[in-house]
C-alpha cells in the first residue's frame, strides 16, 4: 500500500512493518532484560556498588586489613615488647636488592651509632660493608598467637644478630612498624564493636519510638536532643576520665568500647524513626497486626529490612568517628593504658615538637588512621548509592 502527494504524485514508502504480527513477542525479553529485571535486589546493588571504583577499591582495601590483624604476630618483625636497647631512634631503614651492582636479594645495611655531644641525639650512619640479608618464613621473637599457644615463625625477620627497622624505633627501641600491626587490632575491632553496639541500640530505641509514638517517642527525642548538644570529644573524656586506674587493660577496652557505642546511637536512632513513621501505615503492617503479630515481630521482620540497606551504609559512615574518637582519648591519655596498644598510644610517642622535628617517623601511626577512615568513607558512600538500585 501506498500513498501519494497530491501536488507531484510522487509515491512515499510506507512506514508500517509489514511482517505478521507476534500478540506474544512483547512478553518476551531479551537475554540482558531477563537477567536484568529477575535480579535479586542483593545482585543489583552488587552491581552497582561495582561501578563505584573507589569503593571497591576501599572495601578490598579494609577486607585485606582485617586480615591483616588477625595474624599481626605472624607479619610483624618483631614482638610487641621487644626492645633494641642499642637502636633507640633509630630511623627508618632502606631495603635494597642490588650492592655495587650485584644483585643479592633484599638486604639492610648494618649501622653505627654515635653520641653527638652537642645535641646528645643519637646519629646512625649506614655501614655499607656490613650486609644483612632478610629472611622469610622465619623464627624470631616468640609470641601468643591470640594468647592461646606459643609460636616464633614471622613473615620477615632481620638476619641473624642484625637488625631490621623498616618504620624506625621508638625511644625504647621498639619496632614502630611492629607496634603499628598490634595496635590495628585494637583500633579497627573497637570500631566494630562499637557500631555493633550502637546499631542494636539504635534500632530498638528509634524502631520502637517511630512504630508506637506517644509519650515514648516524645521522651526519645528529647533524650536524643539533649546527647546531640553536649560536645562529643569532652563528653568522651568525662566518661573515660571516670574508670578507675585500678582495672585491667581488657576491662577499659571494653569500657571506651561501651563509651563510643551509647553515645553513637542517636543519629541512627532518628534514621530508624523517620523511616518507620512512613512504613507503619503501609497495608502491610495492618495485615500483620490483624494476624496478631506483636510489635516486634513486625519491626524486625517486616519494616526493618525494608530499609536495612540504608542503615548498612550508615552504619559504615559512623566507623570511622568511632576510630578517631579511641585515638583522640587513648593520645589523651584518657583511653586504653599500655600494656594494650592502639593507634592513639602509639601518637603519644609524638606529642612535643622537639620530638616530631628530631624523630619524624613517630608520626607513621597517622597515615593507617588516615587511609582508614578515608576508606571507611568511600565504602560508605558506595553502599548509599547502591543502596537504592533502581535509581
Amino acid at each position: 500500500m501506498t500513498s501519494s502527494i497530491p501536488s507531484t504524485g510522487t509515491p512515499l514508502p510506507h512506514y508500517v512493518s509489514t511482517a505478521p504480527f507476534d500478540p506474544h513477542s512483547v512478553e518476551v525479553m531479551s537475554e540482558d532484560q531477563a537477567r536484568v529485571y529477575q535480579a535479586s535486589q542483593l545482585r543489583l546493588m552488587w552491581w552497582k556498588f561495582k561501578r563505584h571504583k573507589l569503593a571497591l577499591v576501599s572495601g578490598i582495601f579494609l577486607i585485606v586489613l582485617y586480615v591483616m590483624i588477625a595474624i599481626a604476630e605472624f607479619l610483624a618483625p618483631y614482638n610487641l615488647h621487644t626492645r633494641n636497647v642499642d637502636f633507640i631512634h633509630a630511623p627508618p631503614q632502606a631495603v635494597h636488592l642490588f650492592n655495587d651492582g650485584n644483585f643479592v636479594g633484599p638486604f639492610v645495611y648494618g649501622r653505627d651509632m654515635r653520641l653527638d655531644m652537642d645535641t646528645l641525639r643519637r646519629v646512625y650512619t649506614e655501614d655499607r660493608t656490613d650486609i644483612q640479608p632478610l629472611r622469610f618464613f622465619c623464627s624470631g621473637d616468640g609470641y601468643r598467637f591470640w594468647g592461646l599457644f606459643d609460636a616464633s615463625t614471622h613473615l620477615v625477620c632481620p638476619a641473624e644478630g642484625g637488625q631490621f627497622f623498616l618504620l624506625g624505633s621508638d625511644r625504647l627501641g621498639r619496632d614502630v612498624l611492629s607496634r603499628i600491626l598490634y595496635g590495628a587490632r585494637i583500633s579497627l575491632t573497637i570500631g566494630l564493636l562499637g557500631i555493633t553496639m550502637s546499631f542494636v541500640l539504635g534500632i530498638v530505641i528509634g524502631g520502637l519510638a517511630g512504630y508506637h509514638g506517644g509519650v515514648f517517642d516524645l521522651i526519645v527525642q528529647r533524650i536524643i536532643e539533649v546527647l546531640q548538644s553536649i560536645p562529643s570529644i569532652p563528653l568522651w573524656m568525662a566518661l573515660a576520665a571516670i574508670m578507675p586506674v585500678t582495672w585491667s587493660p581488657i576491662v577499659i577496652y571494653l569500657g571506651i568500647t561501651a563509651i563510643l557505642g551509647l553515645l553513637d546511637w542517636t543519629g541512627l536512632a532518628r534514621a530508624v524513626r523517620s523511616k518507620l513513621l512512613a512504613l507503619r501505615e503501609e497495608d502491610y503492617v495492618l495485615a500483620a497486626q490483624l494476624m496478631g503479630a506483636k510489635s516486634g515481630r513486625i519491626i524486625g521482620r517486616h519494616l526493618v529490612p525494608g530499609f536495612m540497606s540504608h542503615l548498612i551504609a550508615t552504619a559504615t559512615l559512623s566507623i570511622p568517628g568511632m576510630i578517631l574518637g579511641e585515638t583522640a582519648l587513648s593520645f589523651l591519655g584518657l583511653g586504653l593504658r599500655p600494656p594494650i596498644t592502639s593507634w592513639g598510644i602509639l601518637l603519644t610517642e609524638a606529642r612535643s615538637v622537639s620530638v616530631i622535628a628530631f624523630y619524624p617517623w613517630l608520626l607513621f601511626p597517622t597515615i593507617p588512621v588516615i587511609l582508614v577512615i578515608l576508606a571507611f568513607n568511600f565504602l560508605g558512600d558506595g553502599l548509599r548509592d547502591a543502596a537504592d538500585p533502581y535509581k
